[in-house]
C-alpha cells in the first residue's frame, strides 16, 4: 500500500480542488491510501461533497496554513503545525511514502530540505518536471531551485534526472543533454564546459550539448541546466503557449467563415489540446531529498492535481530516493584531462 500525504490547504484553491482530486485519484488506485492534511472541518466538508470510499483516507488536522506569498524563512520558523510541514513530517517519520503540495514553492523546498535532509553525494535539491515534445516528453531540471550551480552539481542533476526518467519511461539508460547556446564543445561558459567534461566521463548516456529548440524536438530524455536558465525556459514556454491559444481563438472567431472552420476542425483542435494539455504534465519532483516530495502548480485544477499525486505515487512505488542513491554510489567522480 502506497501511503500519500496531501497538503490540502496549499495552492490558489485549497481543499476545494485538492480533496476532490485526491478522492478521484484514490478511486483509480486500489493499492494507495491517503492522509489528507489541513483544517479538519474543511476537509471533512469537501469529503462529504466528493463522496467515495473513505476507508483508505485519514484526516490529519493542522492549525496553520502557509500563504502563497509567505517568505520561506518565516514559514520554516513559524509554521511548524502547518498542513505543508505536517505532510512532510509524515514522510520523515515513515507514516507516508510521499507528500504532495500545491503550496508556496520556496517554503516547500525550505521545509523539505530542513526536515528530510539531502541524500549522500547530493549537494542541492533540484526541481524536475516533464515537458511535452514532438516525440512524447522530456524531463528537465533544474527549474528554479538553484540560480547558480557548479559543474559538479549539474552532474548530480543529470544523475538524478536519469534515475527519474528511467522510472517515468522504463528506459534503462535515458539519454542526457546539457542545455547550452550551441552544440559545439567550445560554446558556453566555463561552468557548462566543465560540466560537459564531467558528463562525458560519468558513464551516463550523455548525448552532448543541446540547444533550446532541442527541448521540444525531444532530442534527449533528460535536459540538464541550472535553475536560472531552466526557470526562464519554463516560463517562456508557458507564455508562448498562452499567446498561441489567444491567437488561435482570435482567428477562429474573426468571422462566420472562421467560426465554421473552427467547428469543422473541432476534432483536430481537441486532439491538439489534449496532446499539449499542461495538466497532463503537472507535478514537479523535488529531487535529491531523503524522501519524496512533489510540487503541484499553485493554480492546478482537479485534473492537474491528480497528475501531481500520480507522479508521487509512481516515485514511491519505484523507491526513487534509493534508486538515486544507488546511481550516486555507482558514479565515480571523473577527473577531466
Amino acid at each position: 500500500m502506497i501511503r500519500i500525504a496531501v497538503d490540502c490547504m496549499g495552492g490558489d484553491h485549497g481543499a476545494h480542488v485538492t480533496v476532490p482530486a485526491a478522492v478521484a485519484f484514490l478511486a483509480r488506485k486500489p493499492d494507495a491510501s491517503l492522509v489528507l492534511v489541513g483544517t479538519a472541518s474543511v476537509i471533512d466538508s469537501e469529503l462529504d461533497k466528493a463522496g467515495g470510499d473513505r476507508s483508505r483516507i485519514r484526516v490529519l488536522h493542522a492549525t496553520e496554513i502557509v500563504a502563497m506569498d509567505e517568505p520561506p524563512a518565516a514559514a520554516l520558523r513559524g509554521k511548524r503545525d502547518s498542513s505543508m510541514r505536517l505532510a512532510i513530517d509524515l514522510v520523515k517519520s515513515g507514516d507516508a511514502d510521499c507528500a504532495v503540495s500545491a503550496g508556496n514553492t520556496g517554503a516547500l523546498m525550505a521545509m523539505a530540505r530542513f526536515v528530510l535532509k539531502m541524500l549522500p553525494g547530493v549537494e542541492r535539491p533540484a526541481i524536475a518536471s516533464a515537458m511535452p515534445t514532438q516525440t512524447g516528453h522530456t524531463l528537465m531540471l533544474d527549474l528554479g531551485a538553484n540560480v547558480n550551480c557548479t559543474a559538479q552539481q549539474l552532474l548530480q542533476f543529470a544523475v538524478m534526472g536519469s534515475a527519474l526518467a528511467a522510472i517515468m519511461d522504463t528506459k534503462e539508460r535515458p539519454s542526457v543533454g546539457l542545455l547550452n547556446i550551441g552544440e559545439e564543445d567550445i560554446k558556453g561558459n566555463d561552468v557548462v564546459k566543465e560540466a560537459a567534461d564531467l558528463l562525458r566521463a560519468s558513464g551516463l548516456n550523455f548525448h552532448g550539448n543541446i540547444e533550446g529548440d532541442d527541448i521540444y524536438k525531444g532530442t534527449t530524455d533528460v535536459v540538464v541546466c541550472d535553475g536560472f536558465v531552466g526557470n526562464v525556459a519554463l516560463k517562456t514556454s508557458e507564455g508562448l503557449a498562452r499567446m498561441f491559444a489567444v491567437y488561435l481563438r482570435e482567428e477562429f472567431t474573426r468571422s462566420w467563415f472562421t467560426r465554421f472552420a473552427a467547428f469543422v476542425s473541432l476534432p483536430v483542435i481537441n486532439a491538439f489540446k489534449s496532446r499539449v494539455d499542461p495538466r497532463r504534465y503537472n507535478g514537479a519532483s523535488l529531487l535529491g531529498l531523503r524522501g519524496i516530495v512533489v510540487k503541484s502548480h499553485g493554480s492546478a485544477d482537479s485534473v492537474s492535481f491528480q497528475s501531481a499525486i500520480e507522479r508521487a505515487y509512481q516515485e514511491a512505488k519505484s523507491d526513487l530516493p534509493n534508486l538515486i542513491s544507488r546511481h550516486m554510489e555507482a558514479l565515480q567522480e571523473p577527473v577531466p584531462t
